[in-house]
């Protein structure tokens, strides 16, 4: 490790999207797996709380984080085996994601083009099994390898045993905070089957004259839709989505139709149903309002932000003051997609 790679008390304002201010007792950066295994190796390390950051593009820090961040910088993006229809790659887990989509959108490999401009690291991607426009990262997901925190023990996890859901992964569940992921590899395709009947990707097409698209066009199209009505977190504060787009069973479904004919939804497993969020909020009357530092972006409404000087709890108690609007308007629980420390 670089002798520079450790910092003690220090704010991690520049290591969260939503740019709040507090701070870590300490910060390792880690950019090898031997590094990892000797810093862990060390006894002095071994403190209670640990949180491992990659993009920090899906967390809400309420306060001062009272322990050691380590901060995923592994890079690499390897082809490591191939036949006629697929090609596999292993990506370190520090590598930003759309820089990997990039990657594989510049070599016409496809499944993960409809993932493109989505923040954070590779790393991320399968503990929260990001998703966009019908496709979802265990789509293209072959396996990845992770460090058990303790056993210091280099594990690979397979599709199945990742558990994967909707923004759901063992990782977020029964195996939260133990293993440190250093890698994931993807299973592409070389002959891509394009998924473009979600959302707007089709009228974004036929506005930039494609009619018969590729892997690049459909990566550029879904660009030019989140760019359109995502801020970015460059310039103003927030972690994406901020609330999972609620699944009910159609019973329920039916009975929320009956009261709110325009709602919102799309099907998903067998007997559920999958609501928009982000509509539920626009009825309950939050989209574009700001309060104090935050608010609900005015072009999307599951998009909470920080306009400059937002504290963690303002941007929580405006989540929860929304969730609780929404419950009492249909009766139905929204739930972060965001972790909130």
């Amino acid at each position: 490790m670089s002798s520079n790679s450790t910092k003690d008390n220090i704010s991690l304002k520049s290591y969260n999207t939503f740019g709040i201010d507090v701070n870590a007792n300490k910060i390792i950066t880690i950019e090898e797996v031997s590094d990892l295994r000797k810093f862990l190796e060390e006894d002095s390390h071994r403190v209670k709380n640990r949180l491992i950051l990659g993009g920090g593009s899906n967390v809400l820090f309420t306060k001062n984080f009272d322990g050691l961040v380590l901060l995923n910088r592994i890079r690499g993006i390897e082809i490591i085996k191939e036949d006629e229809e697929f090609v596999f790659v292993k990506v370190g887990a520090g590598e930003e994601w759309h820089e990997l989509v990039v990657w594989a959108v510049d070599k016409s490999y496809g499944g993960i083009e409809n993932l493109s401009l989505i923040p954070g690291s590779v790393g991320a991607g399968p503990m929260q099994n990001i998703g966009a426009y019908g496709v979802e990262l265990k789509d293209s997901f072959y396996e990845l390898e992770a460090m058990h925190l303790q056993t210091l023990e280099l594990k690979k996890f397979n599709t199945e045993e990742c558990q994967f859901g909707y923004r759901e992964s063992i990782f977020k569940q029964q195996y939260k905070d133990q293993f440190f992921i250093t890698s994931v590899t993807f299973k592409l395709k070389k002959h891509p089957q394009l998924n473009i009947t979600y959302g707007a990707i089709q009228s974004e097409l036929k506005a930039m004259g494609i009619e018969q698209p590729n892997v690049k066009d459909v990566s550029n199209a879904v660009i030019r839709i989140r760019q359109s009505k995502l801020p970015d977190p460059k310039i103003l504060g927030n972690a994406g989505s901020f609330f999972k787009n609620p699944e009910i069973t159609i019973s329920q479904f039916e009975k929320i139709k009956a009261e709110h004919p325009a709602i919102v939804a799309y099907p998903t497993t067998p007997g559920k149903i999958k609501l928009a969020a982000g509509w539920m909020i626009e009825q309950c009357g939050w989209k574009g309002k700001v309060i104090g530092h935050t608010g609900s972006h005015k072009d999307q409404a599951l998009v909470l932000v920080n306009y400059g000087n937002a504290t963690g709890d303002e941007v929580y108690q405006l989540a929860l003051d929304i969730k609780k609007s929404v419950f009492e308007k249909f009766g139905v629980e929204i739930n972060p997609e965001v972790n909130v420390y």
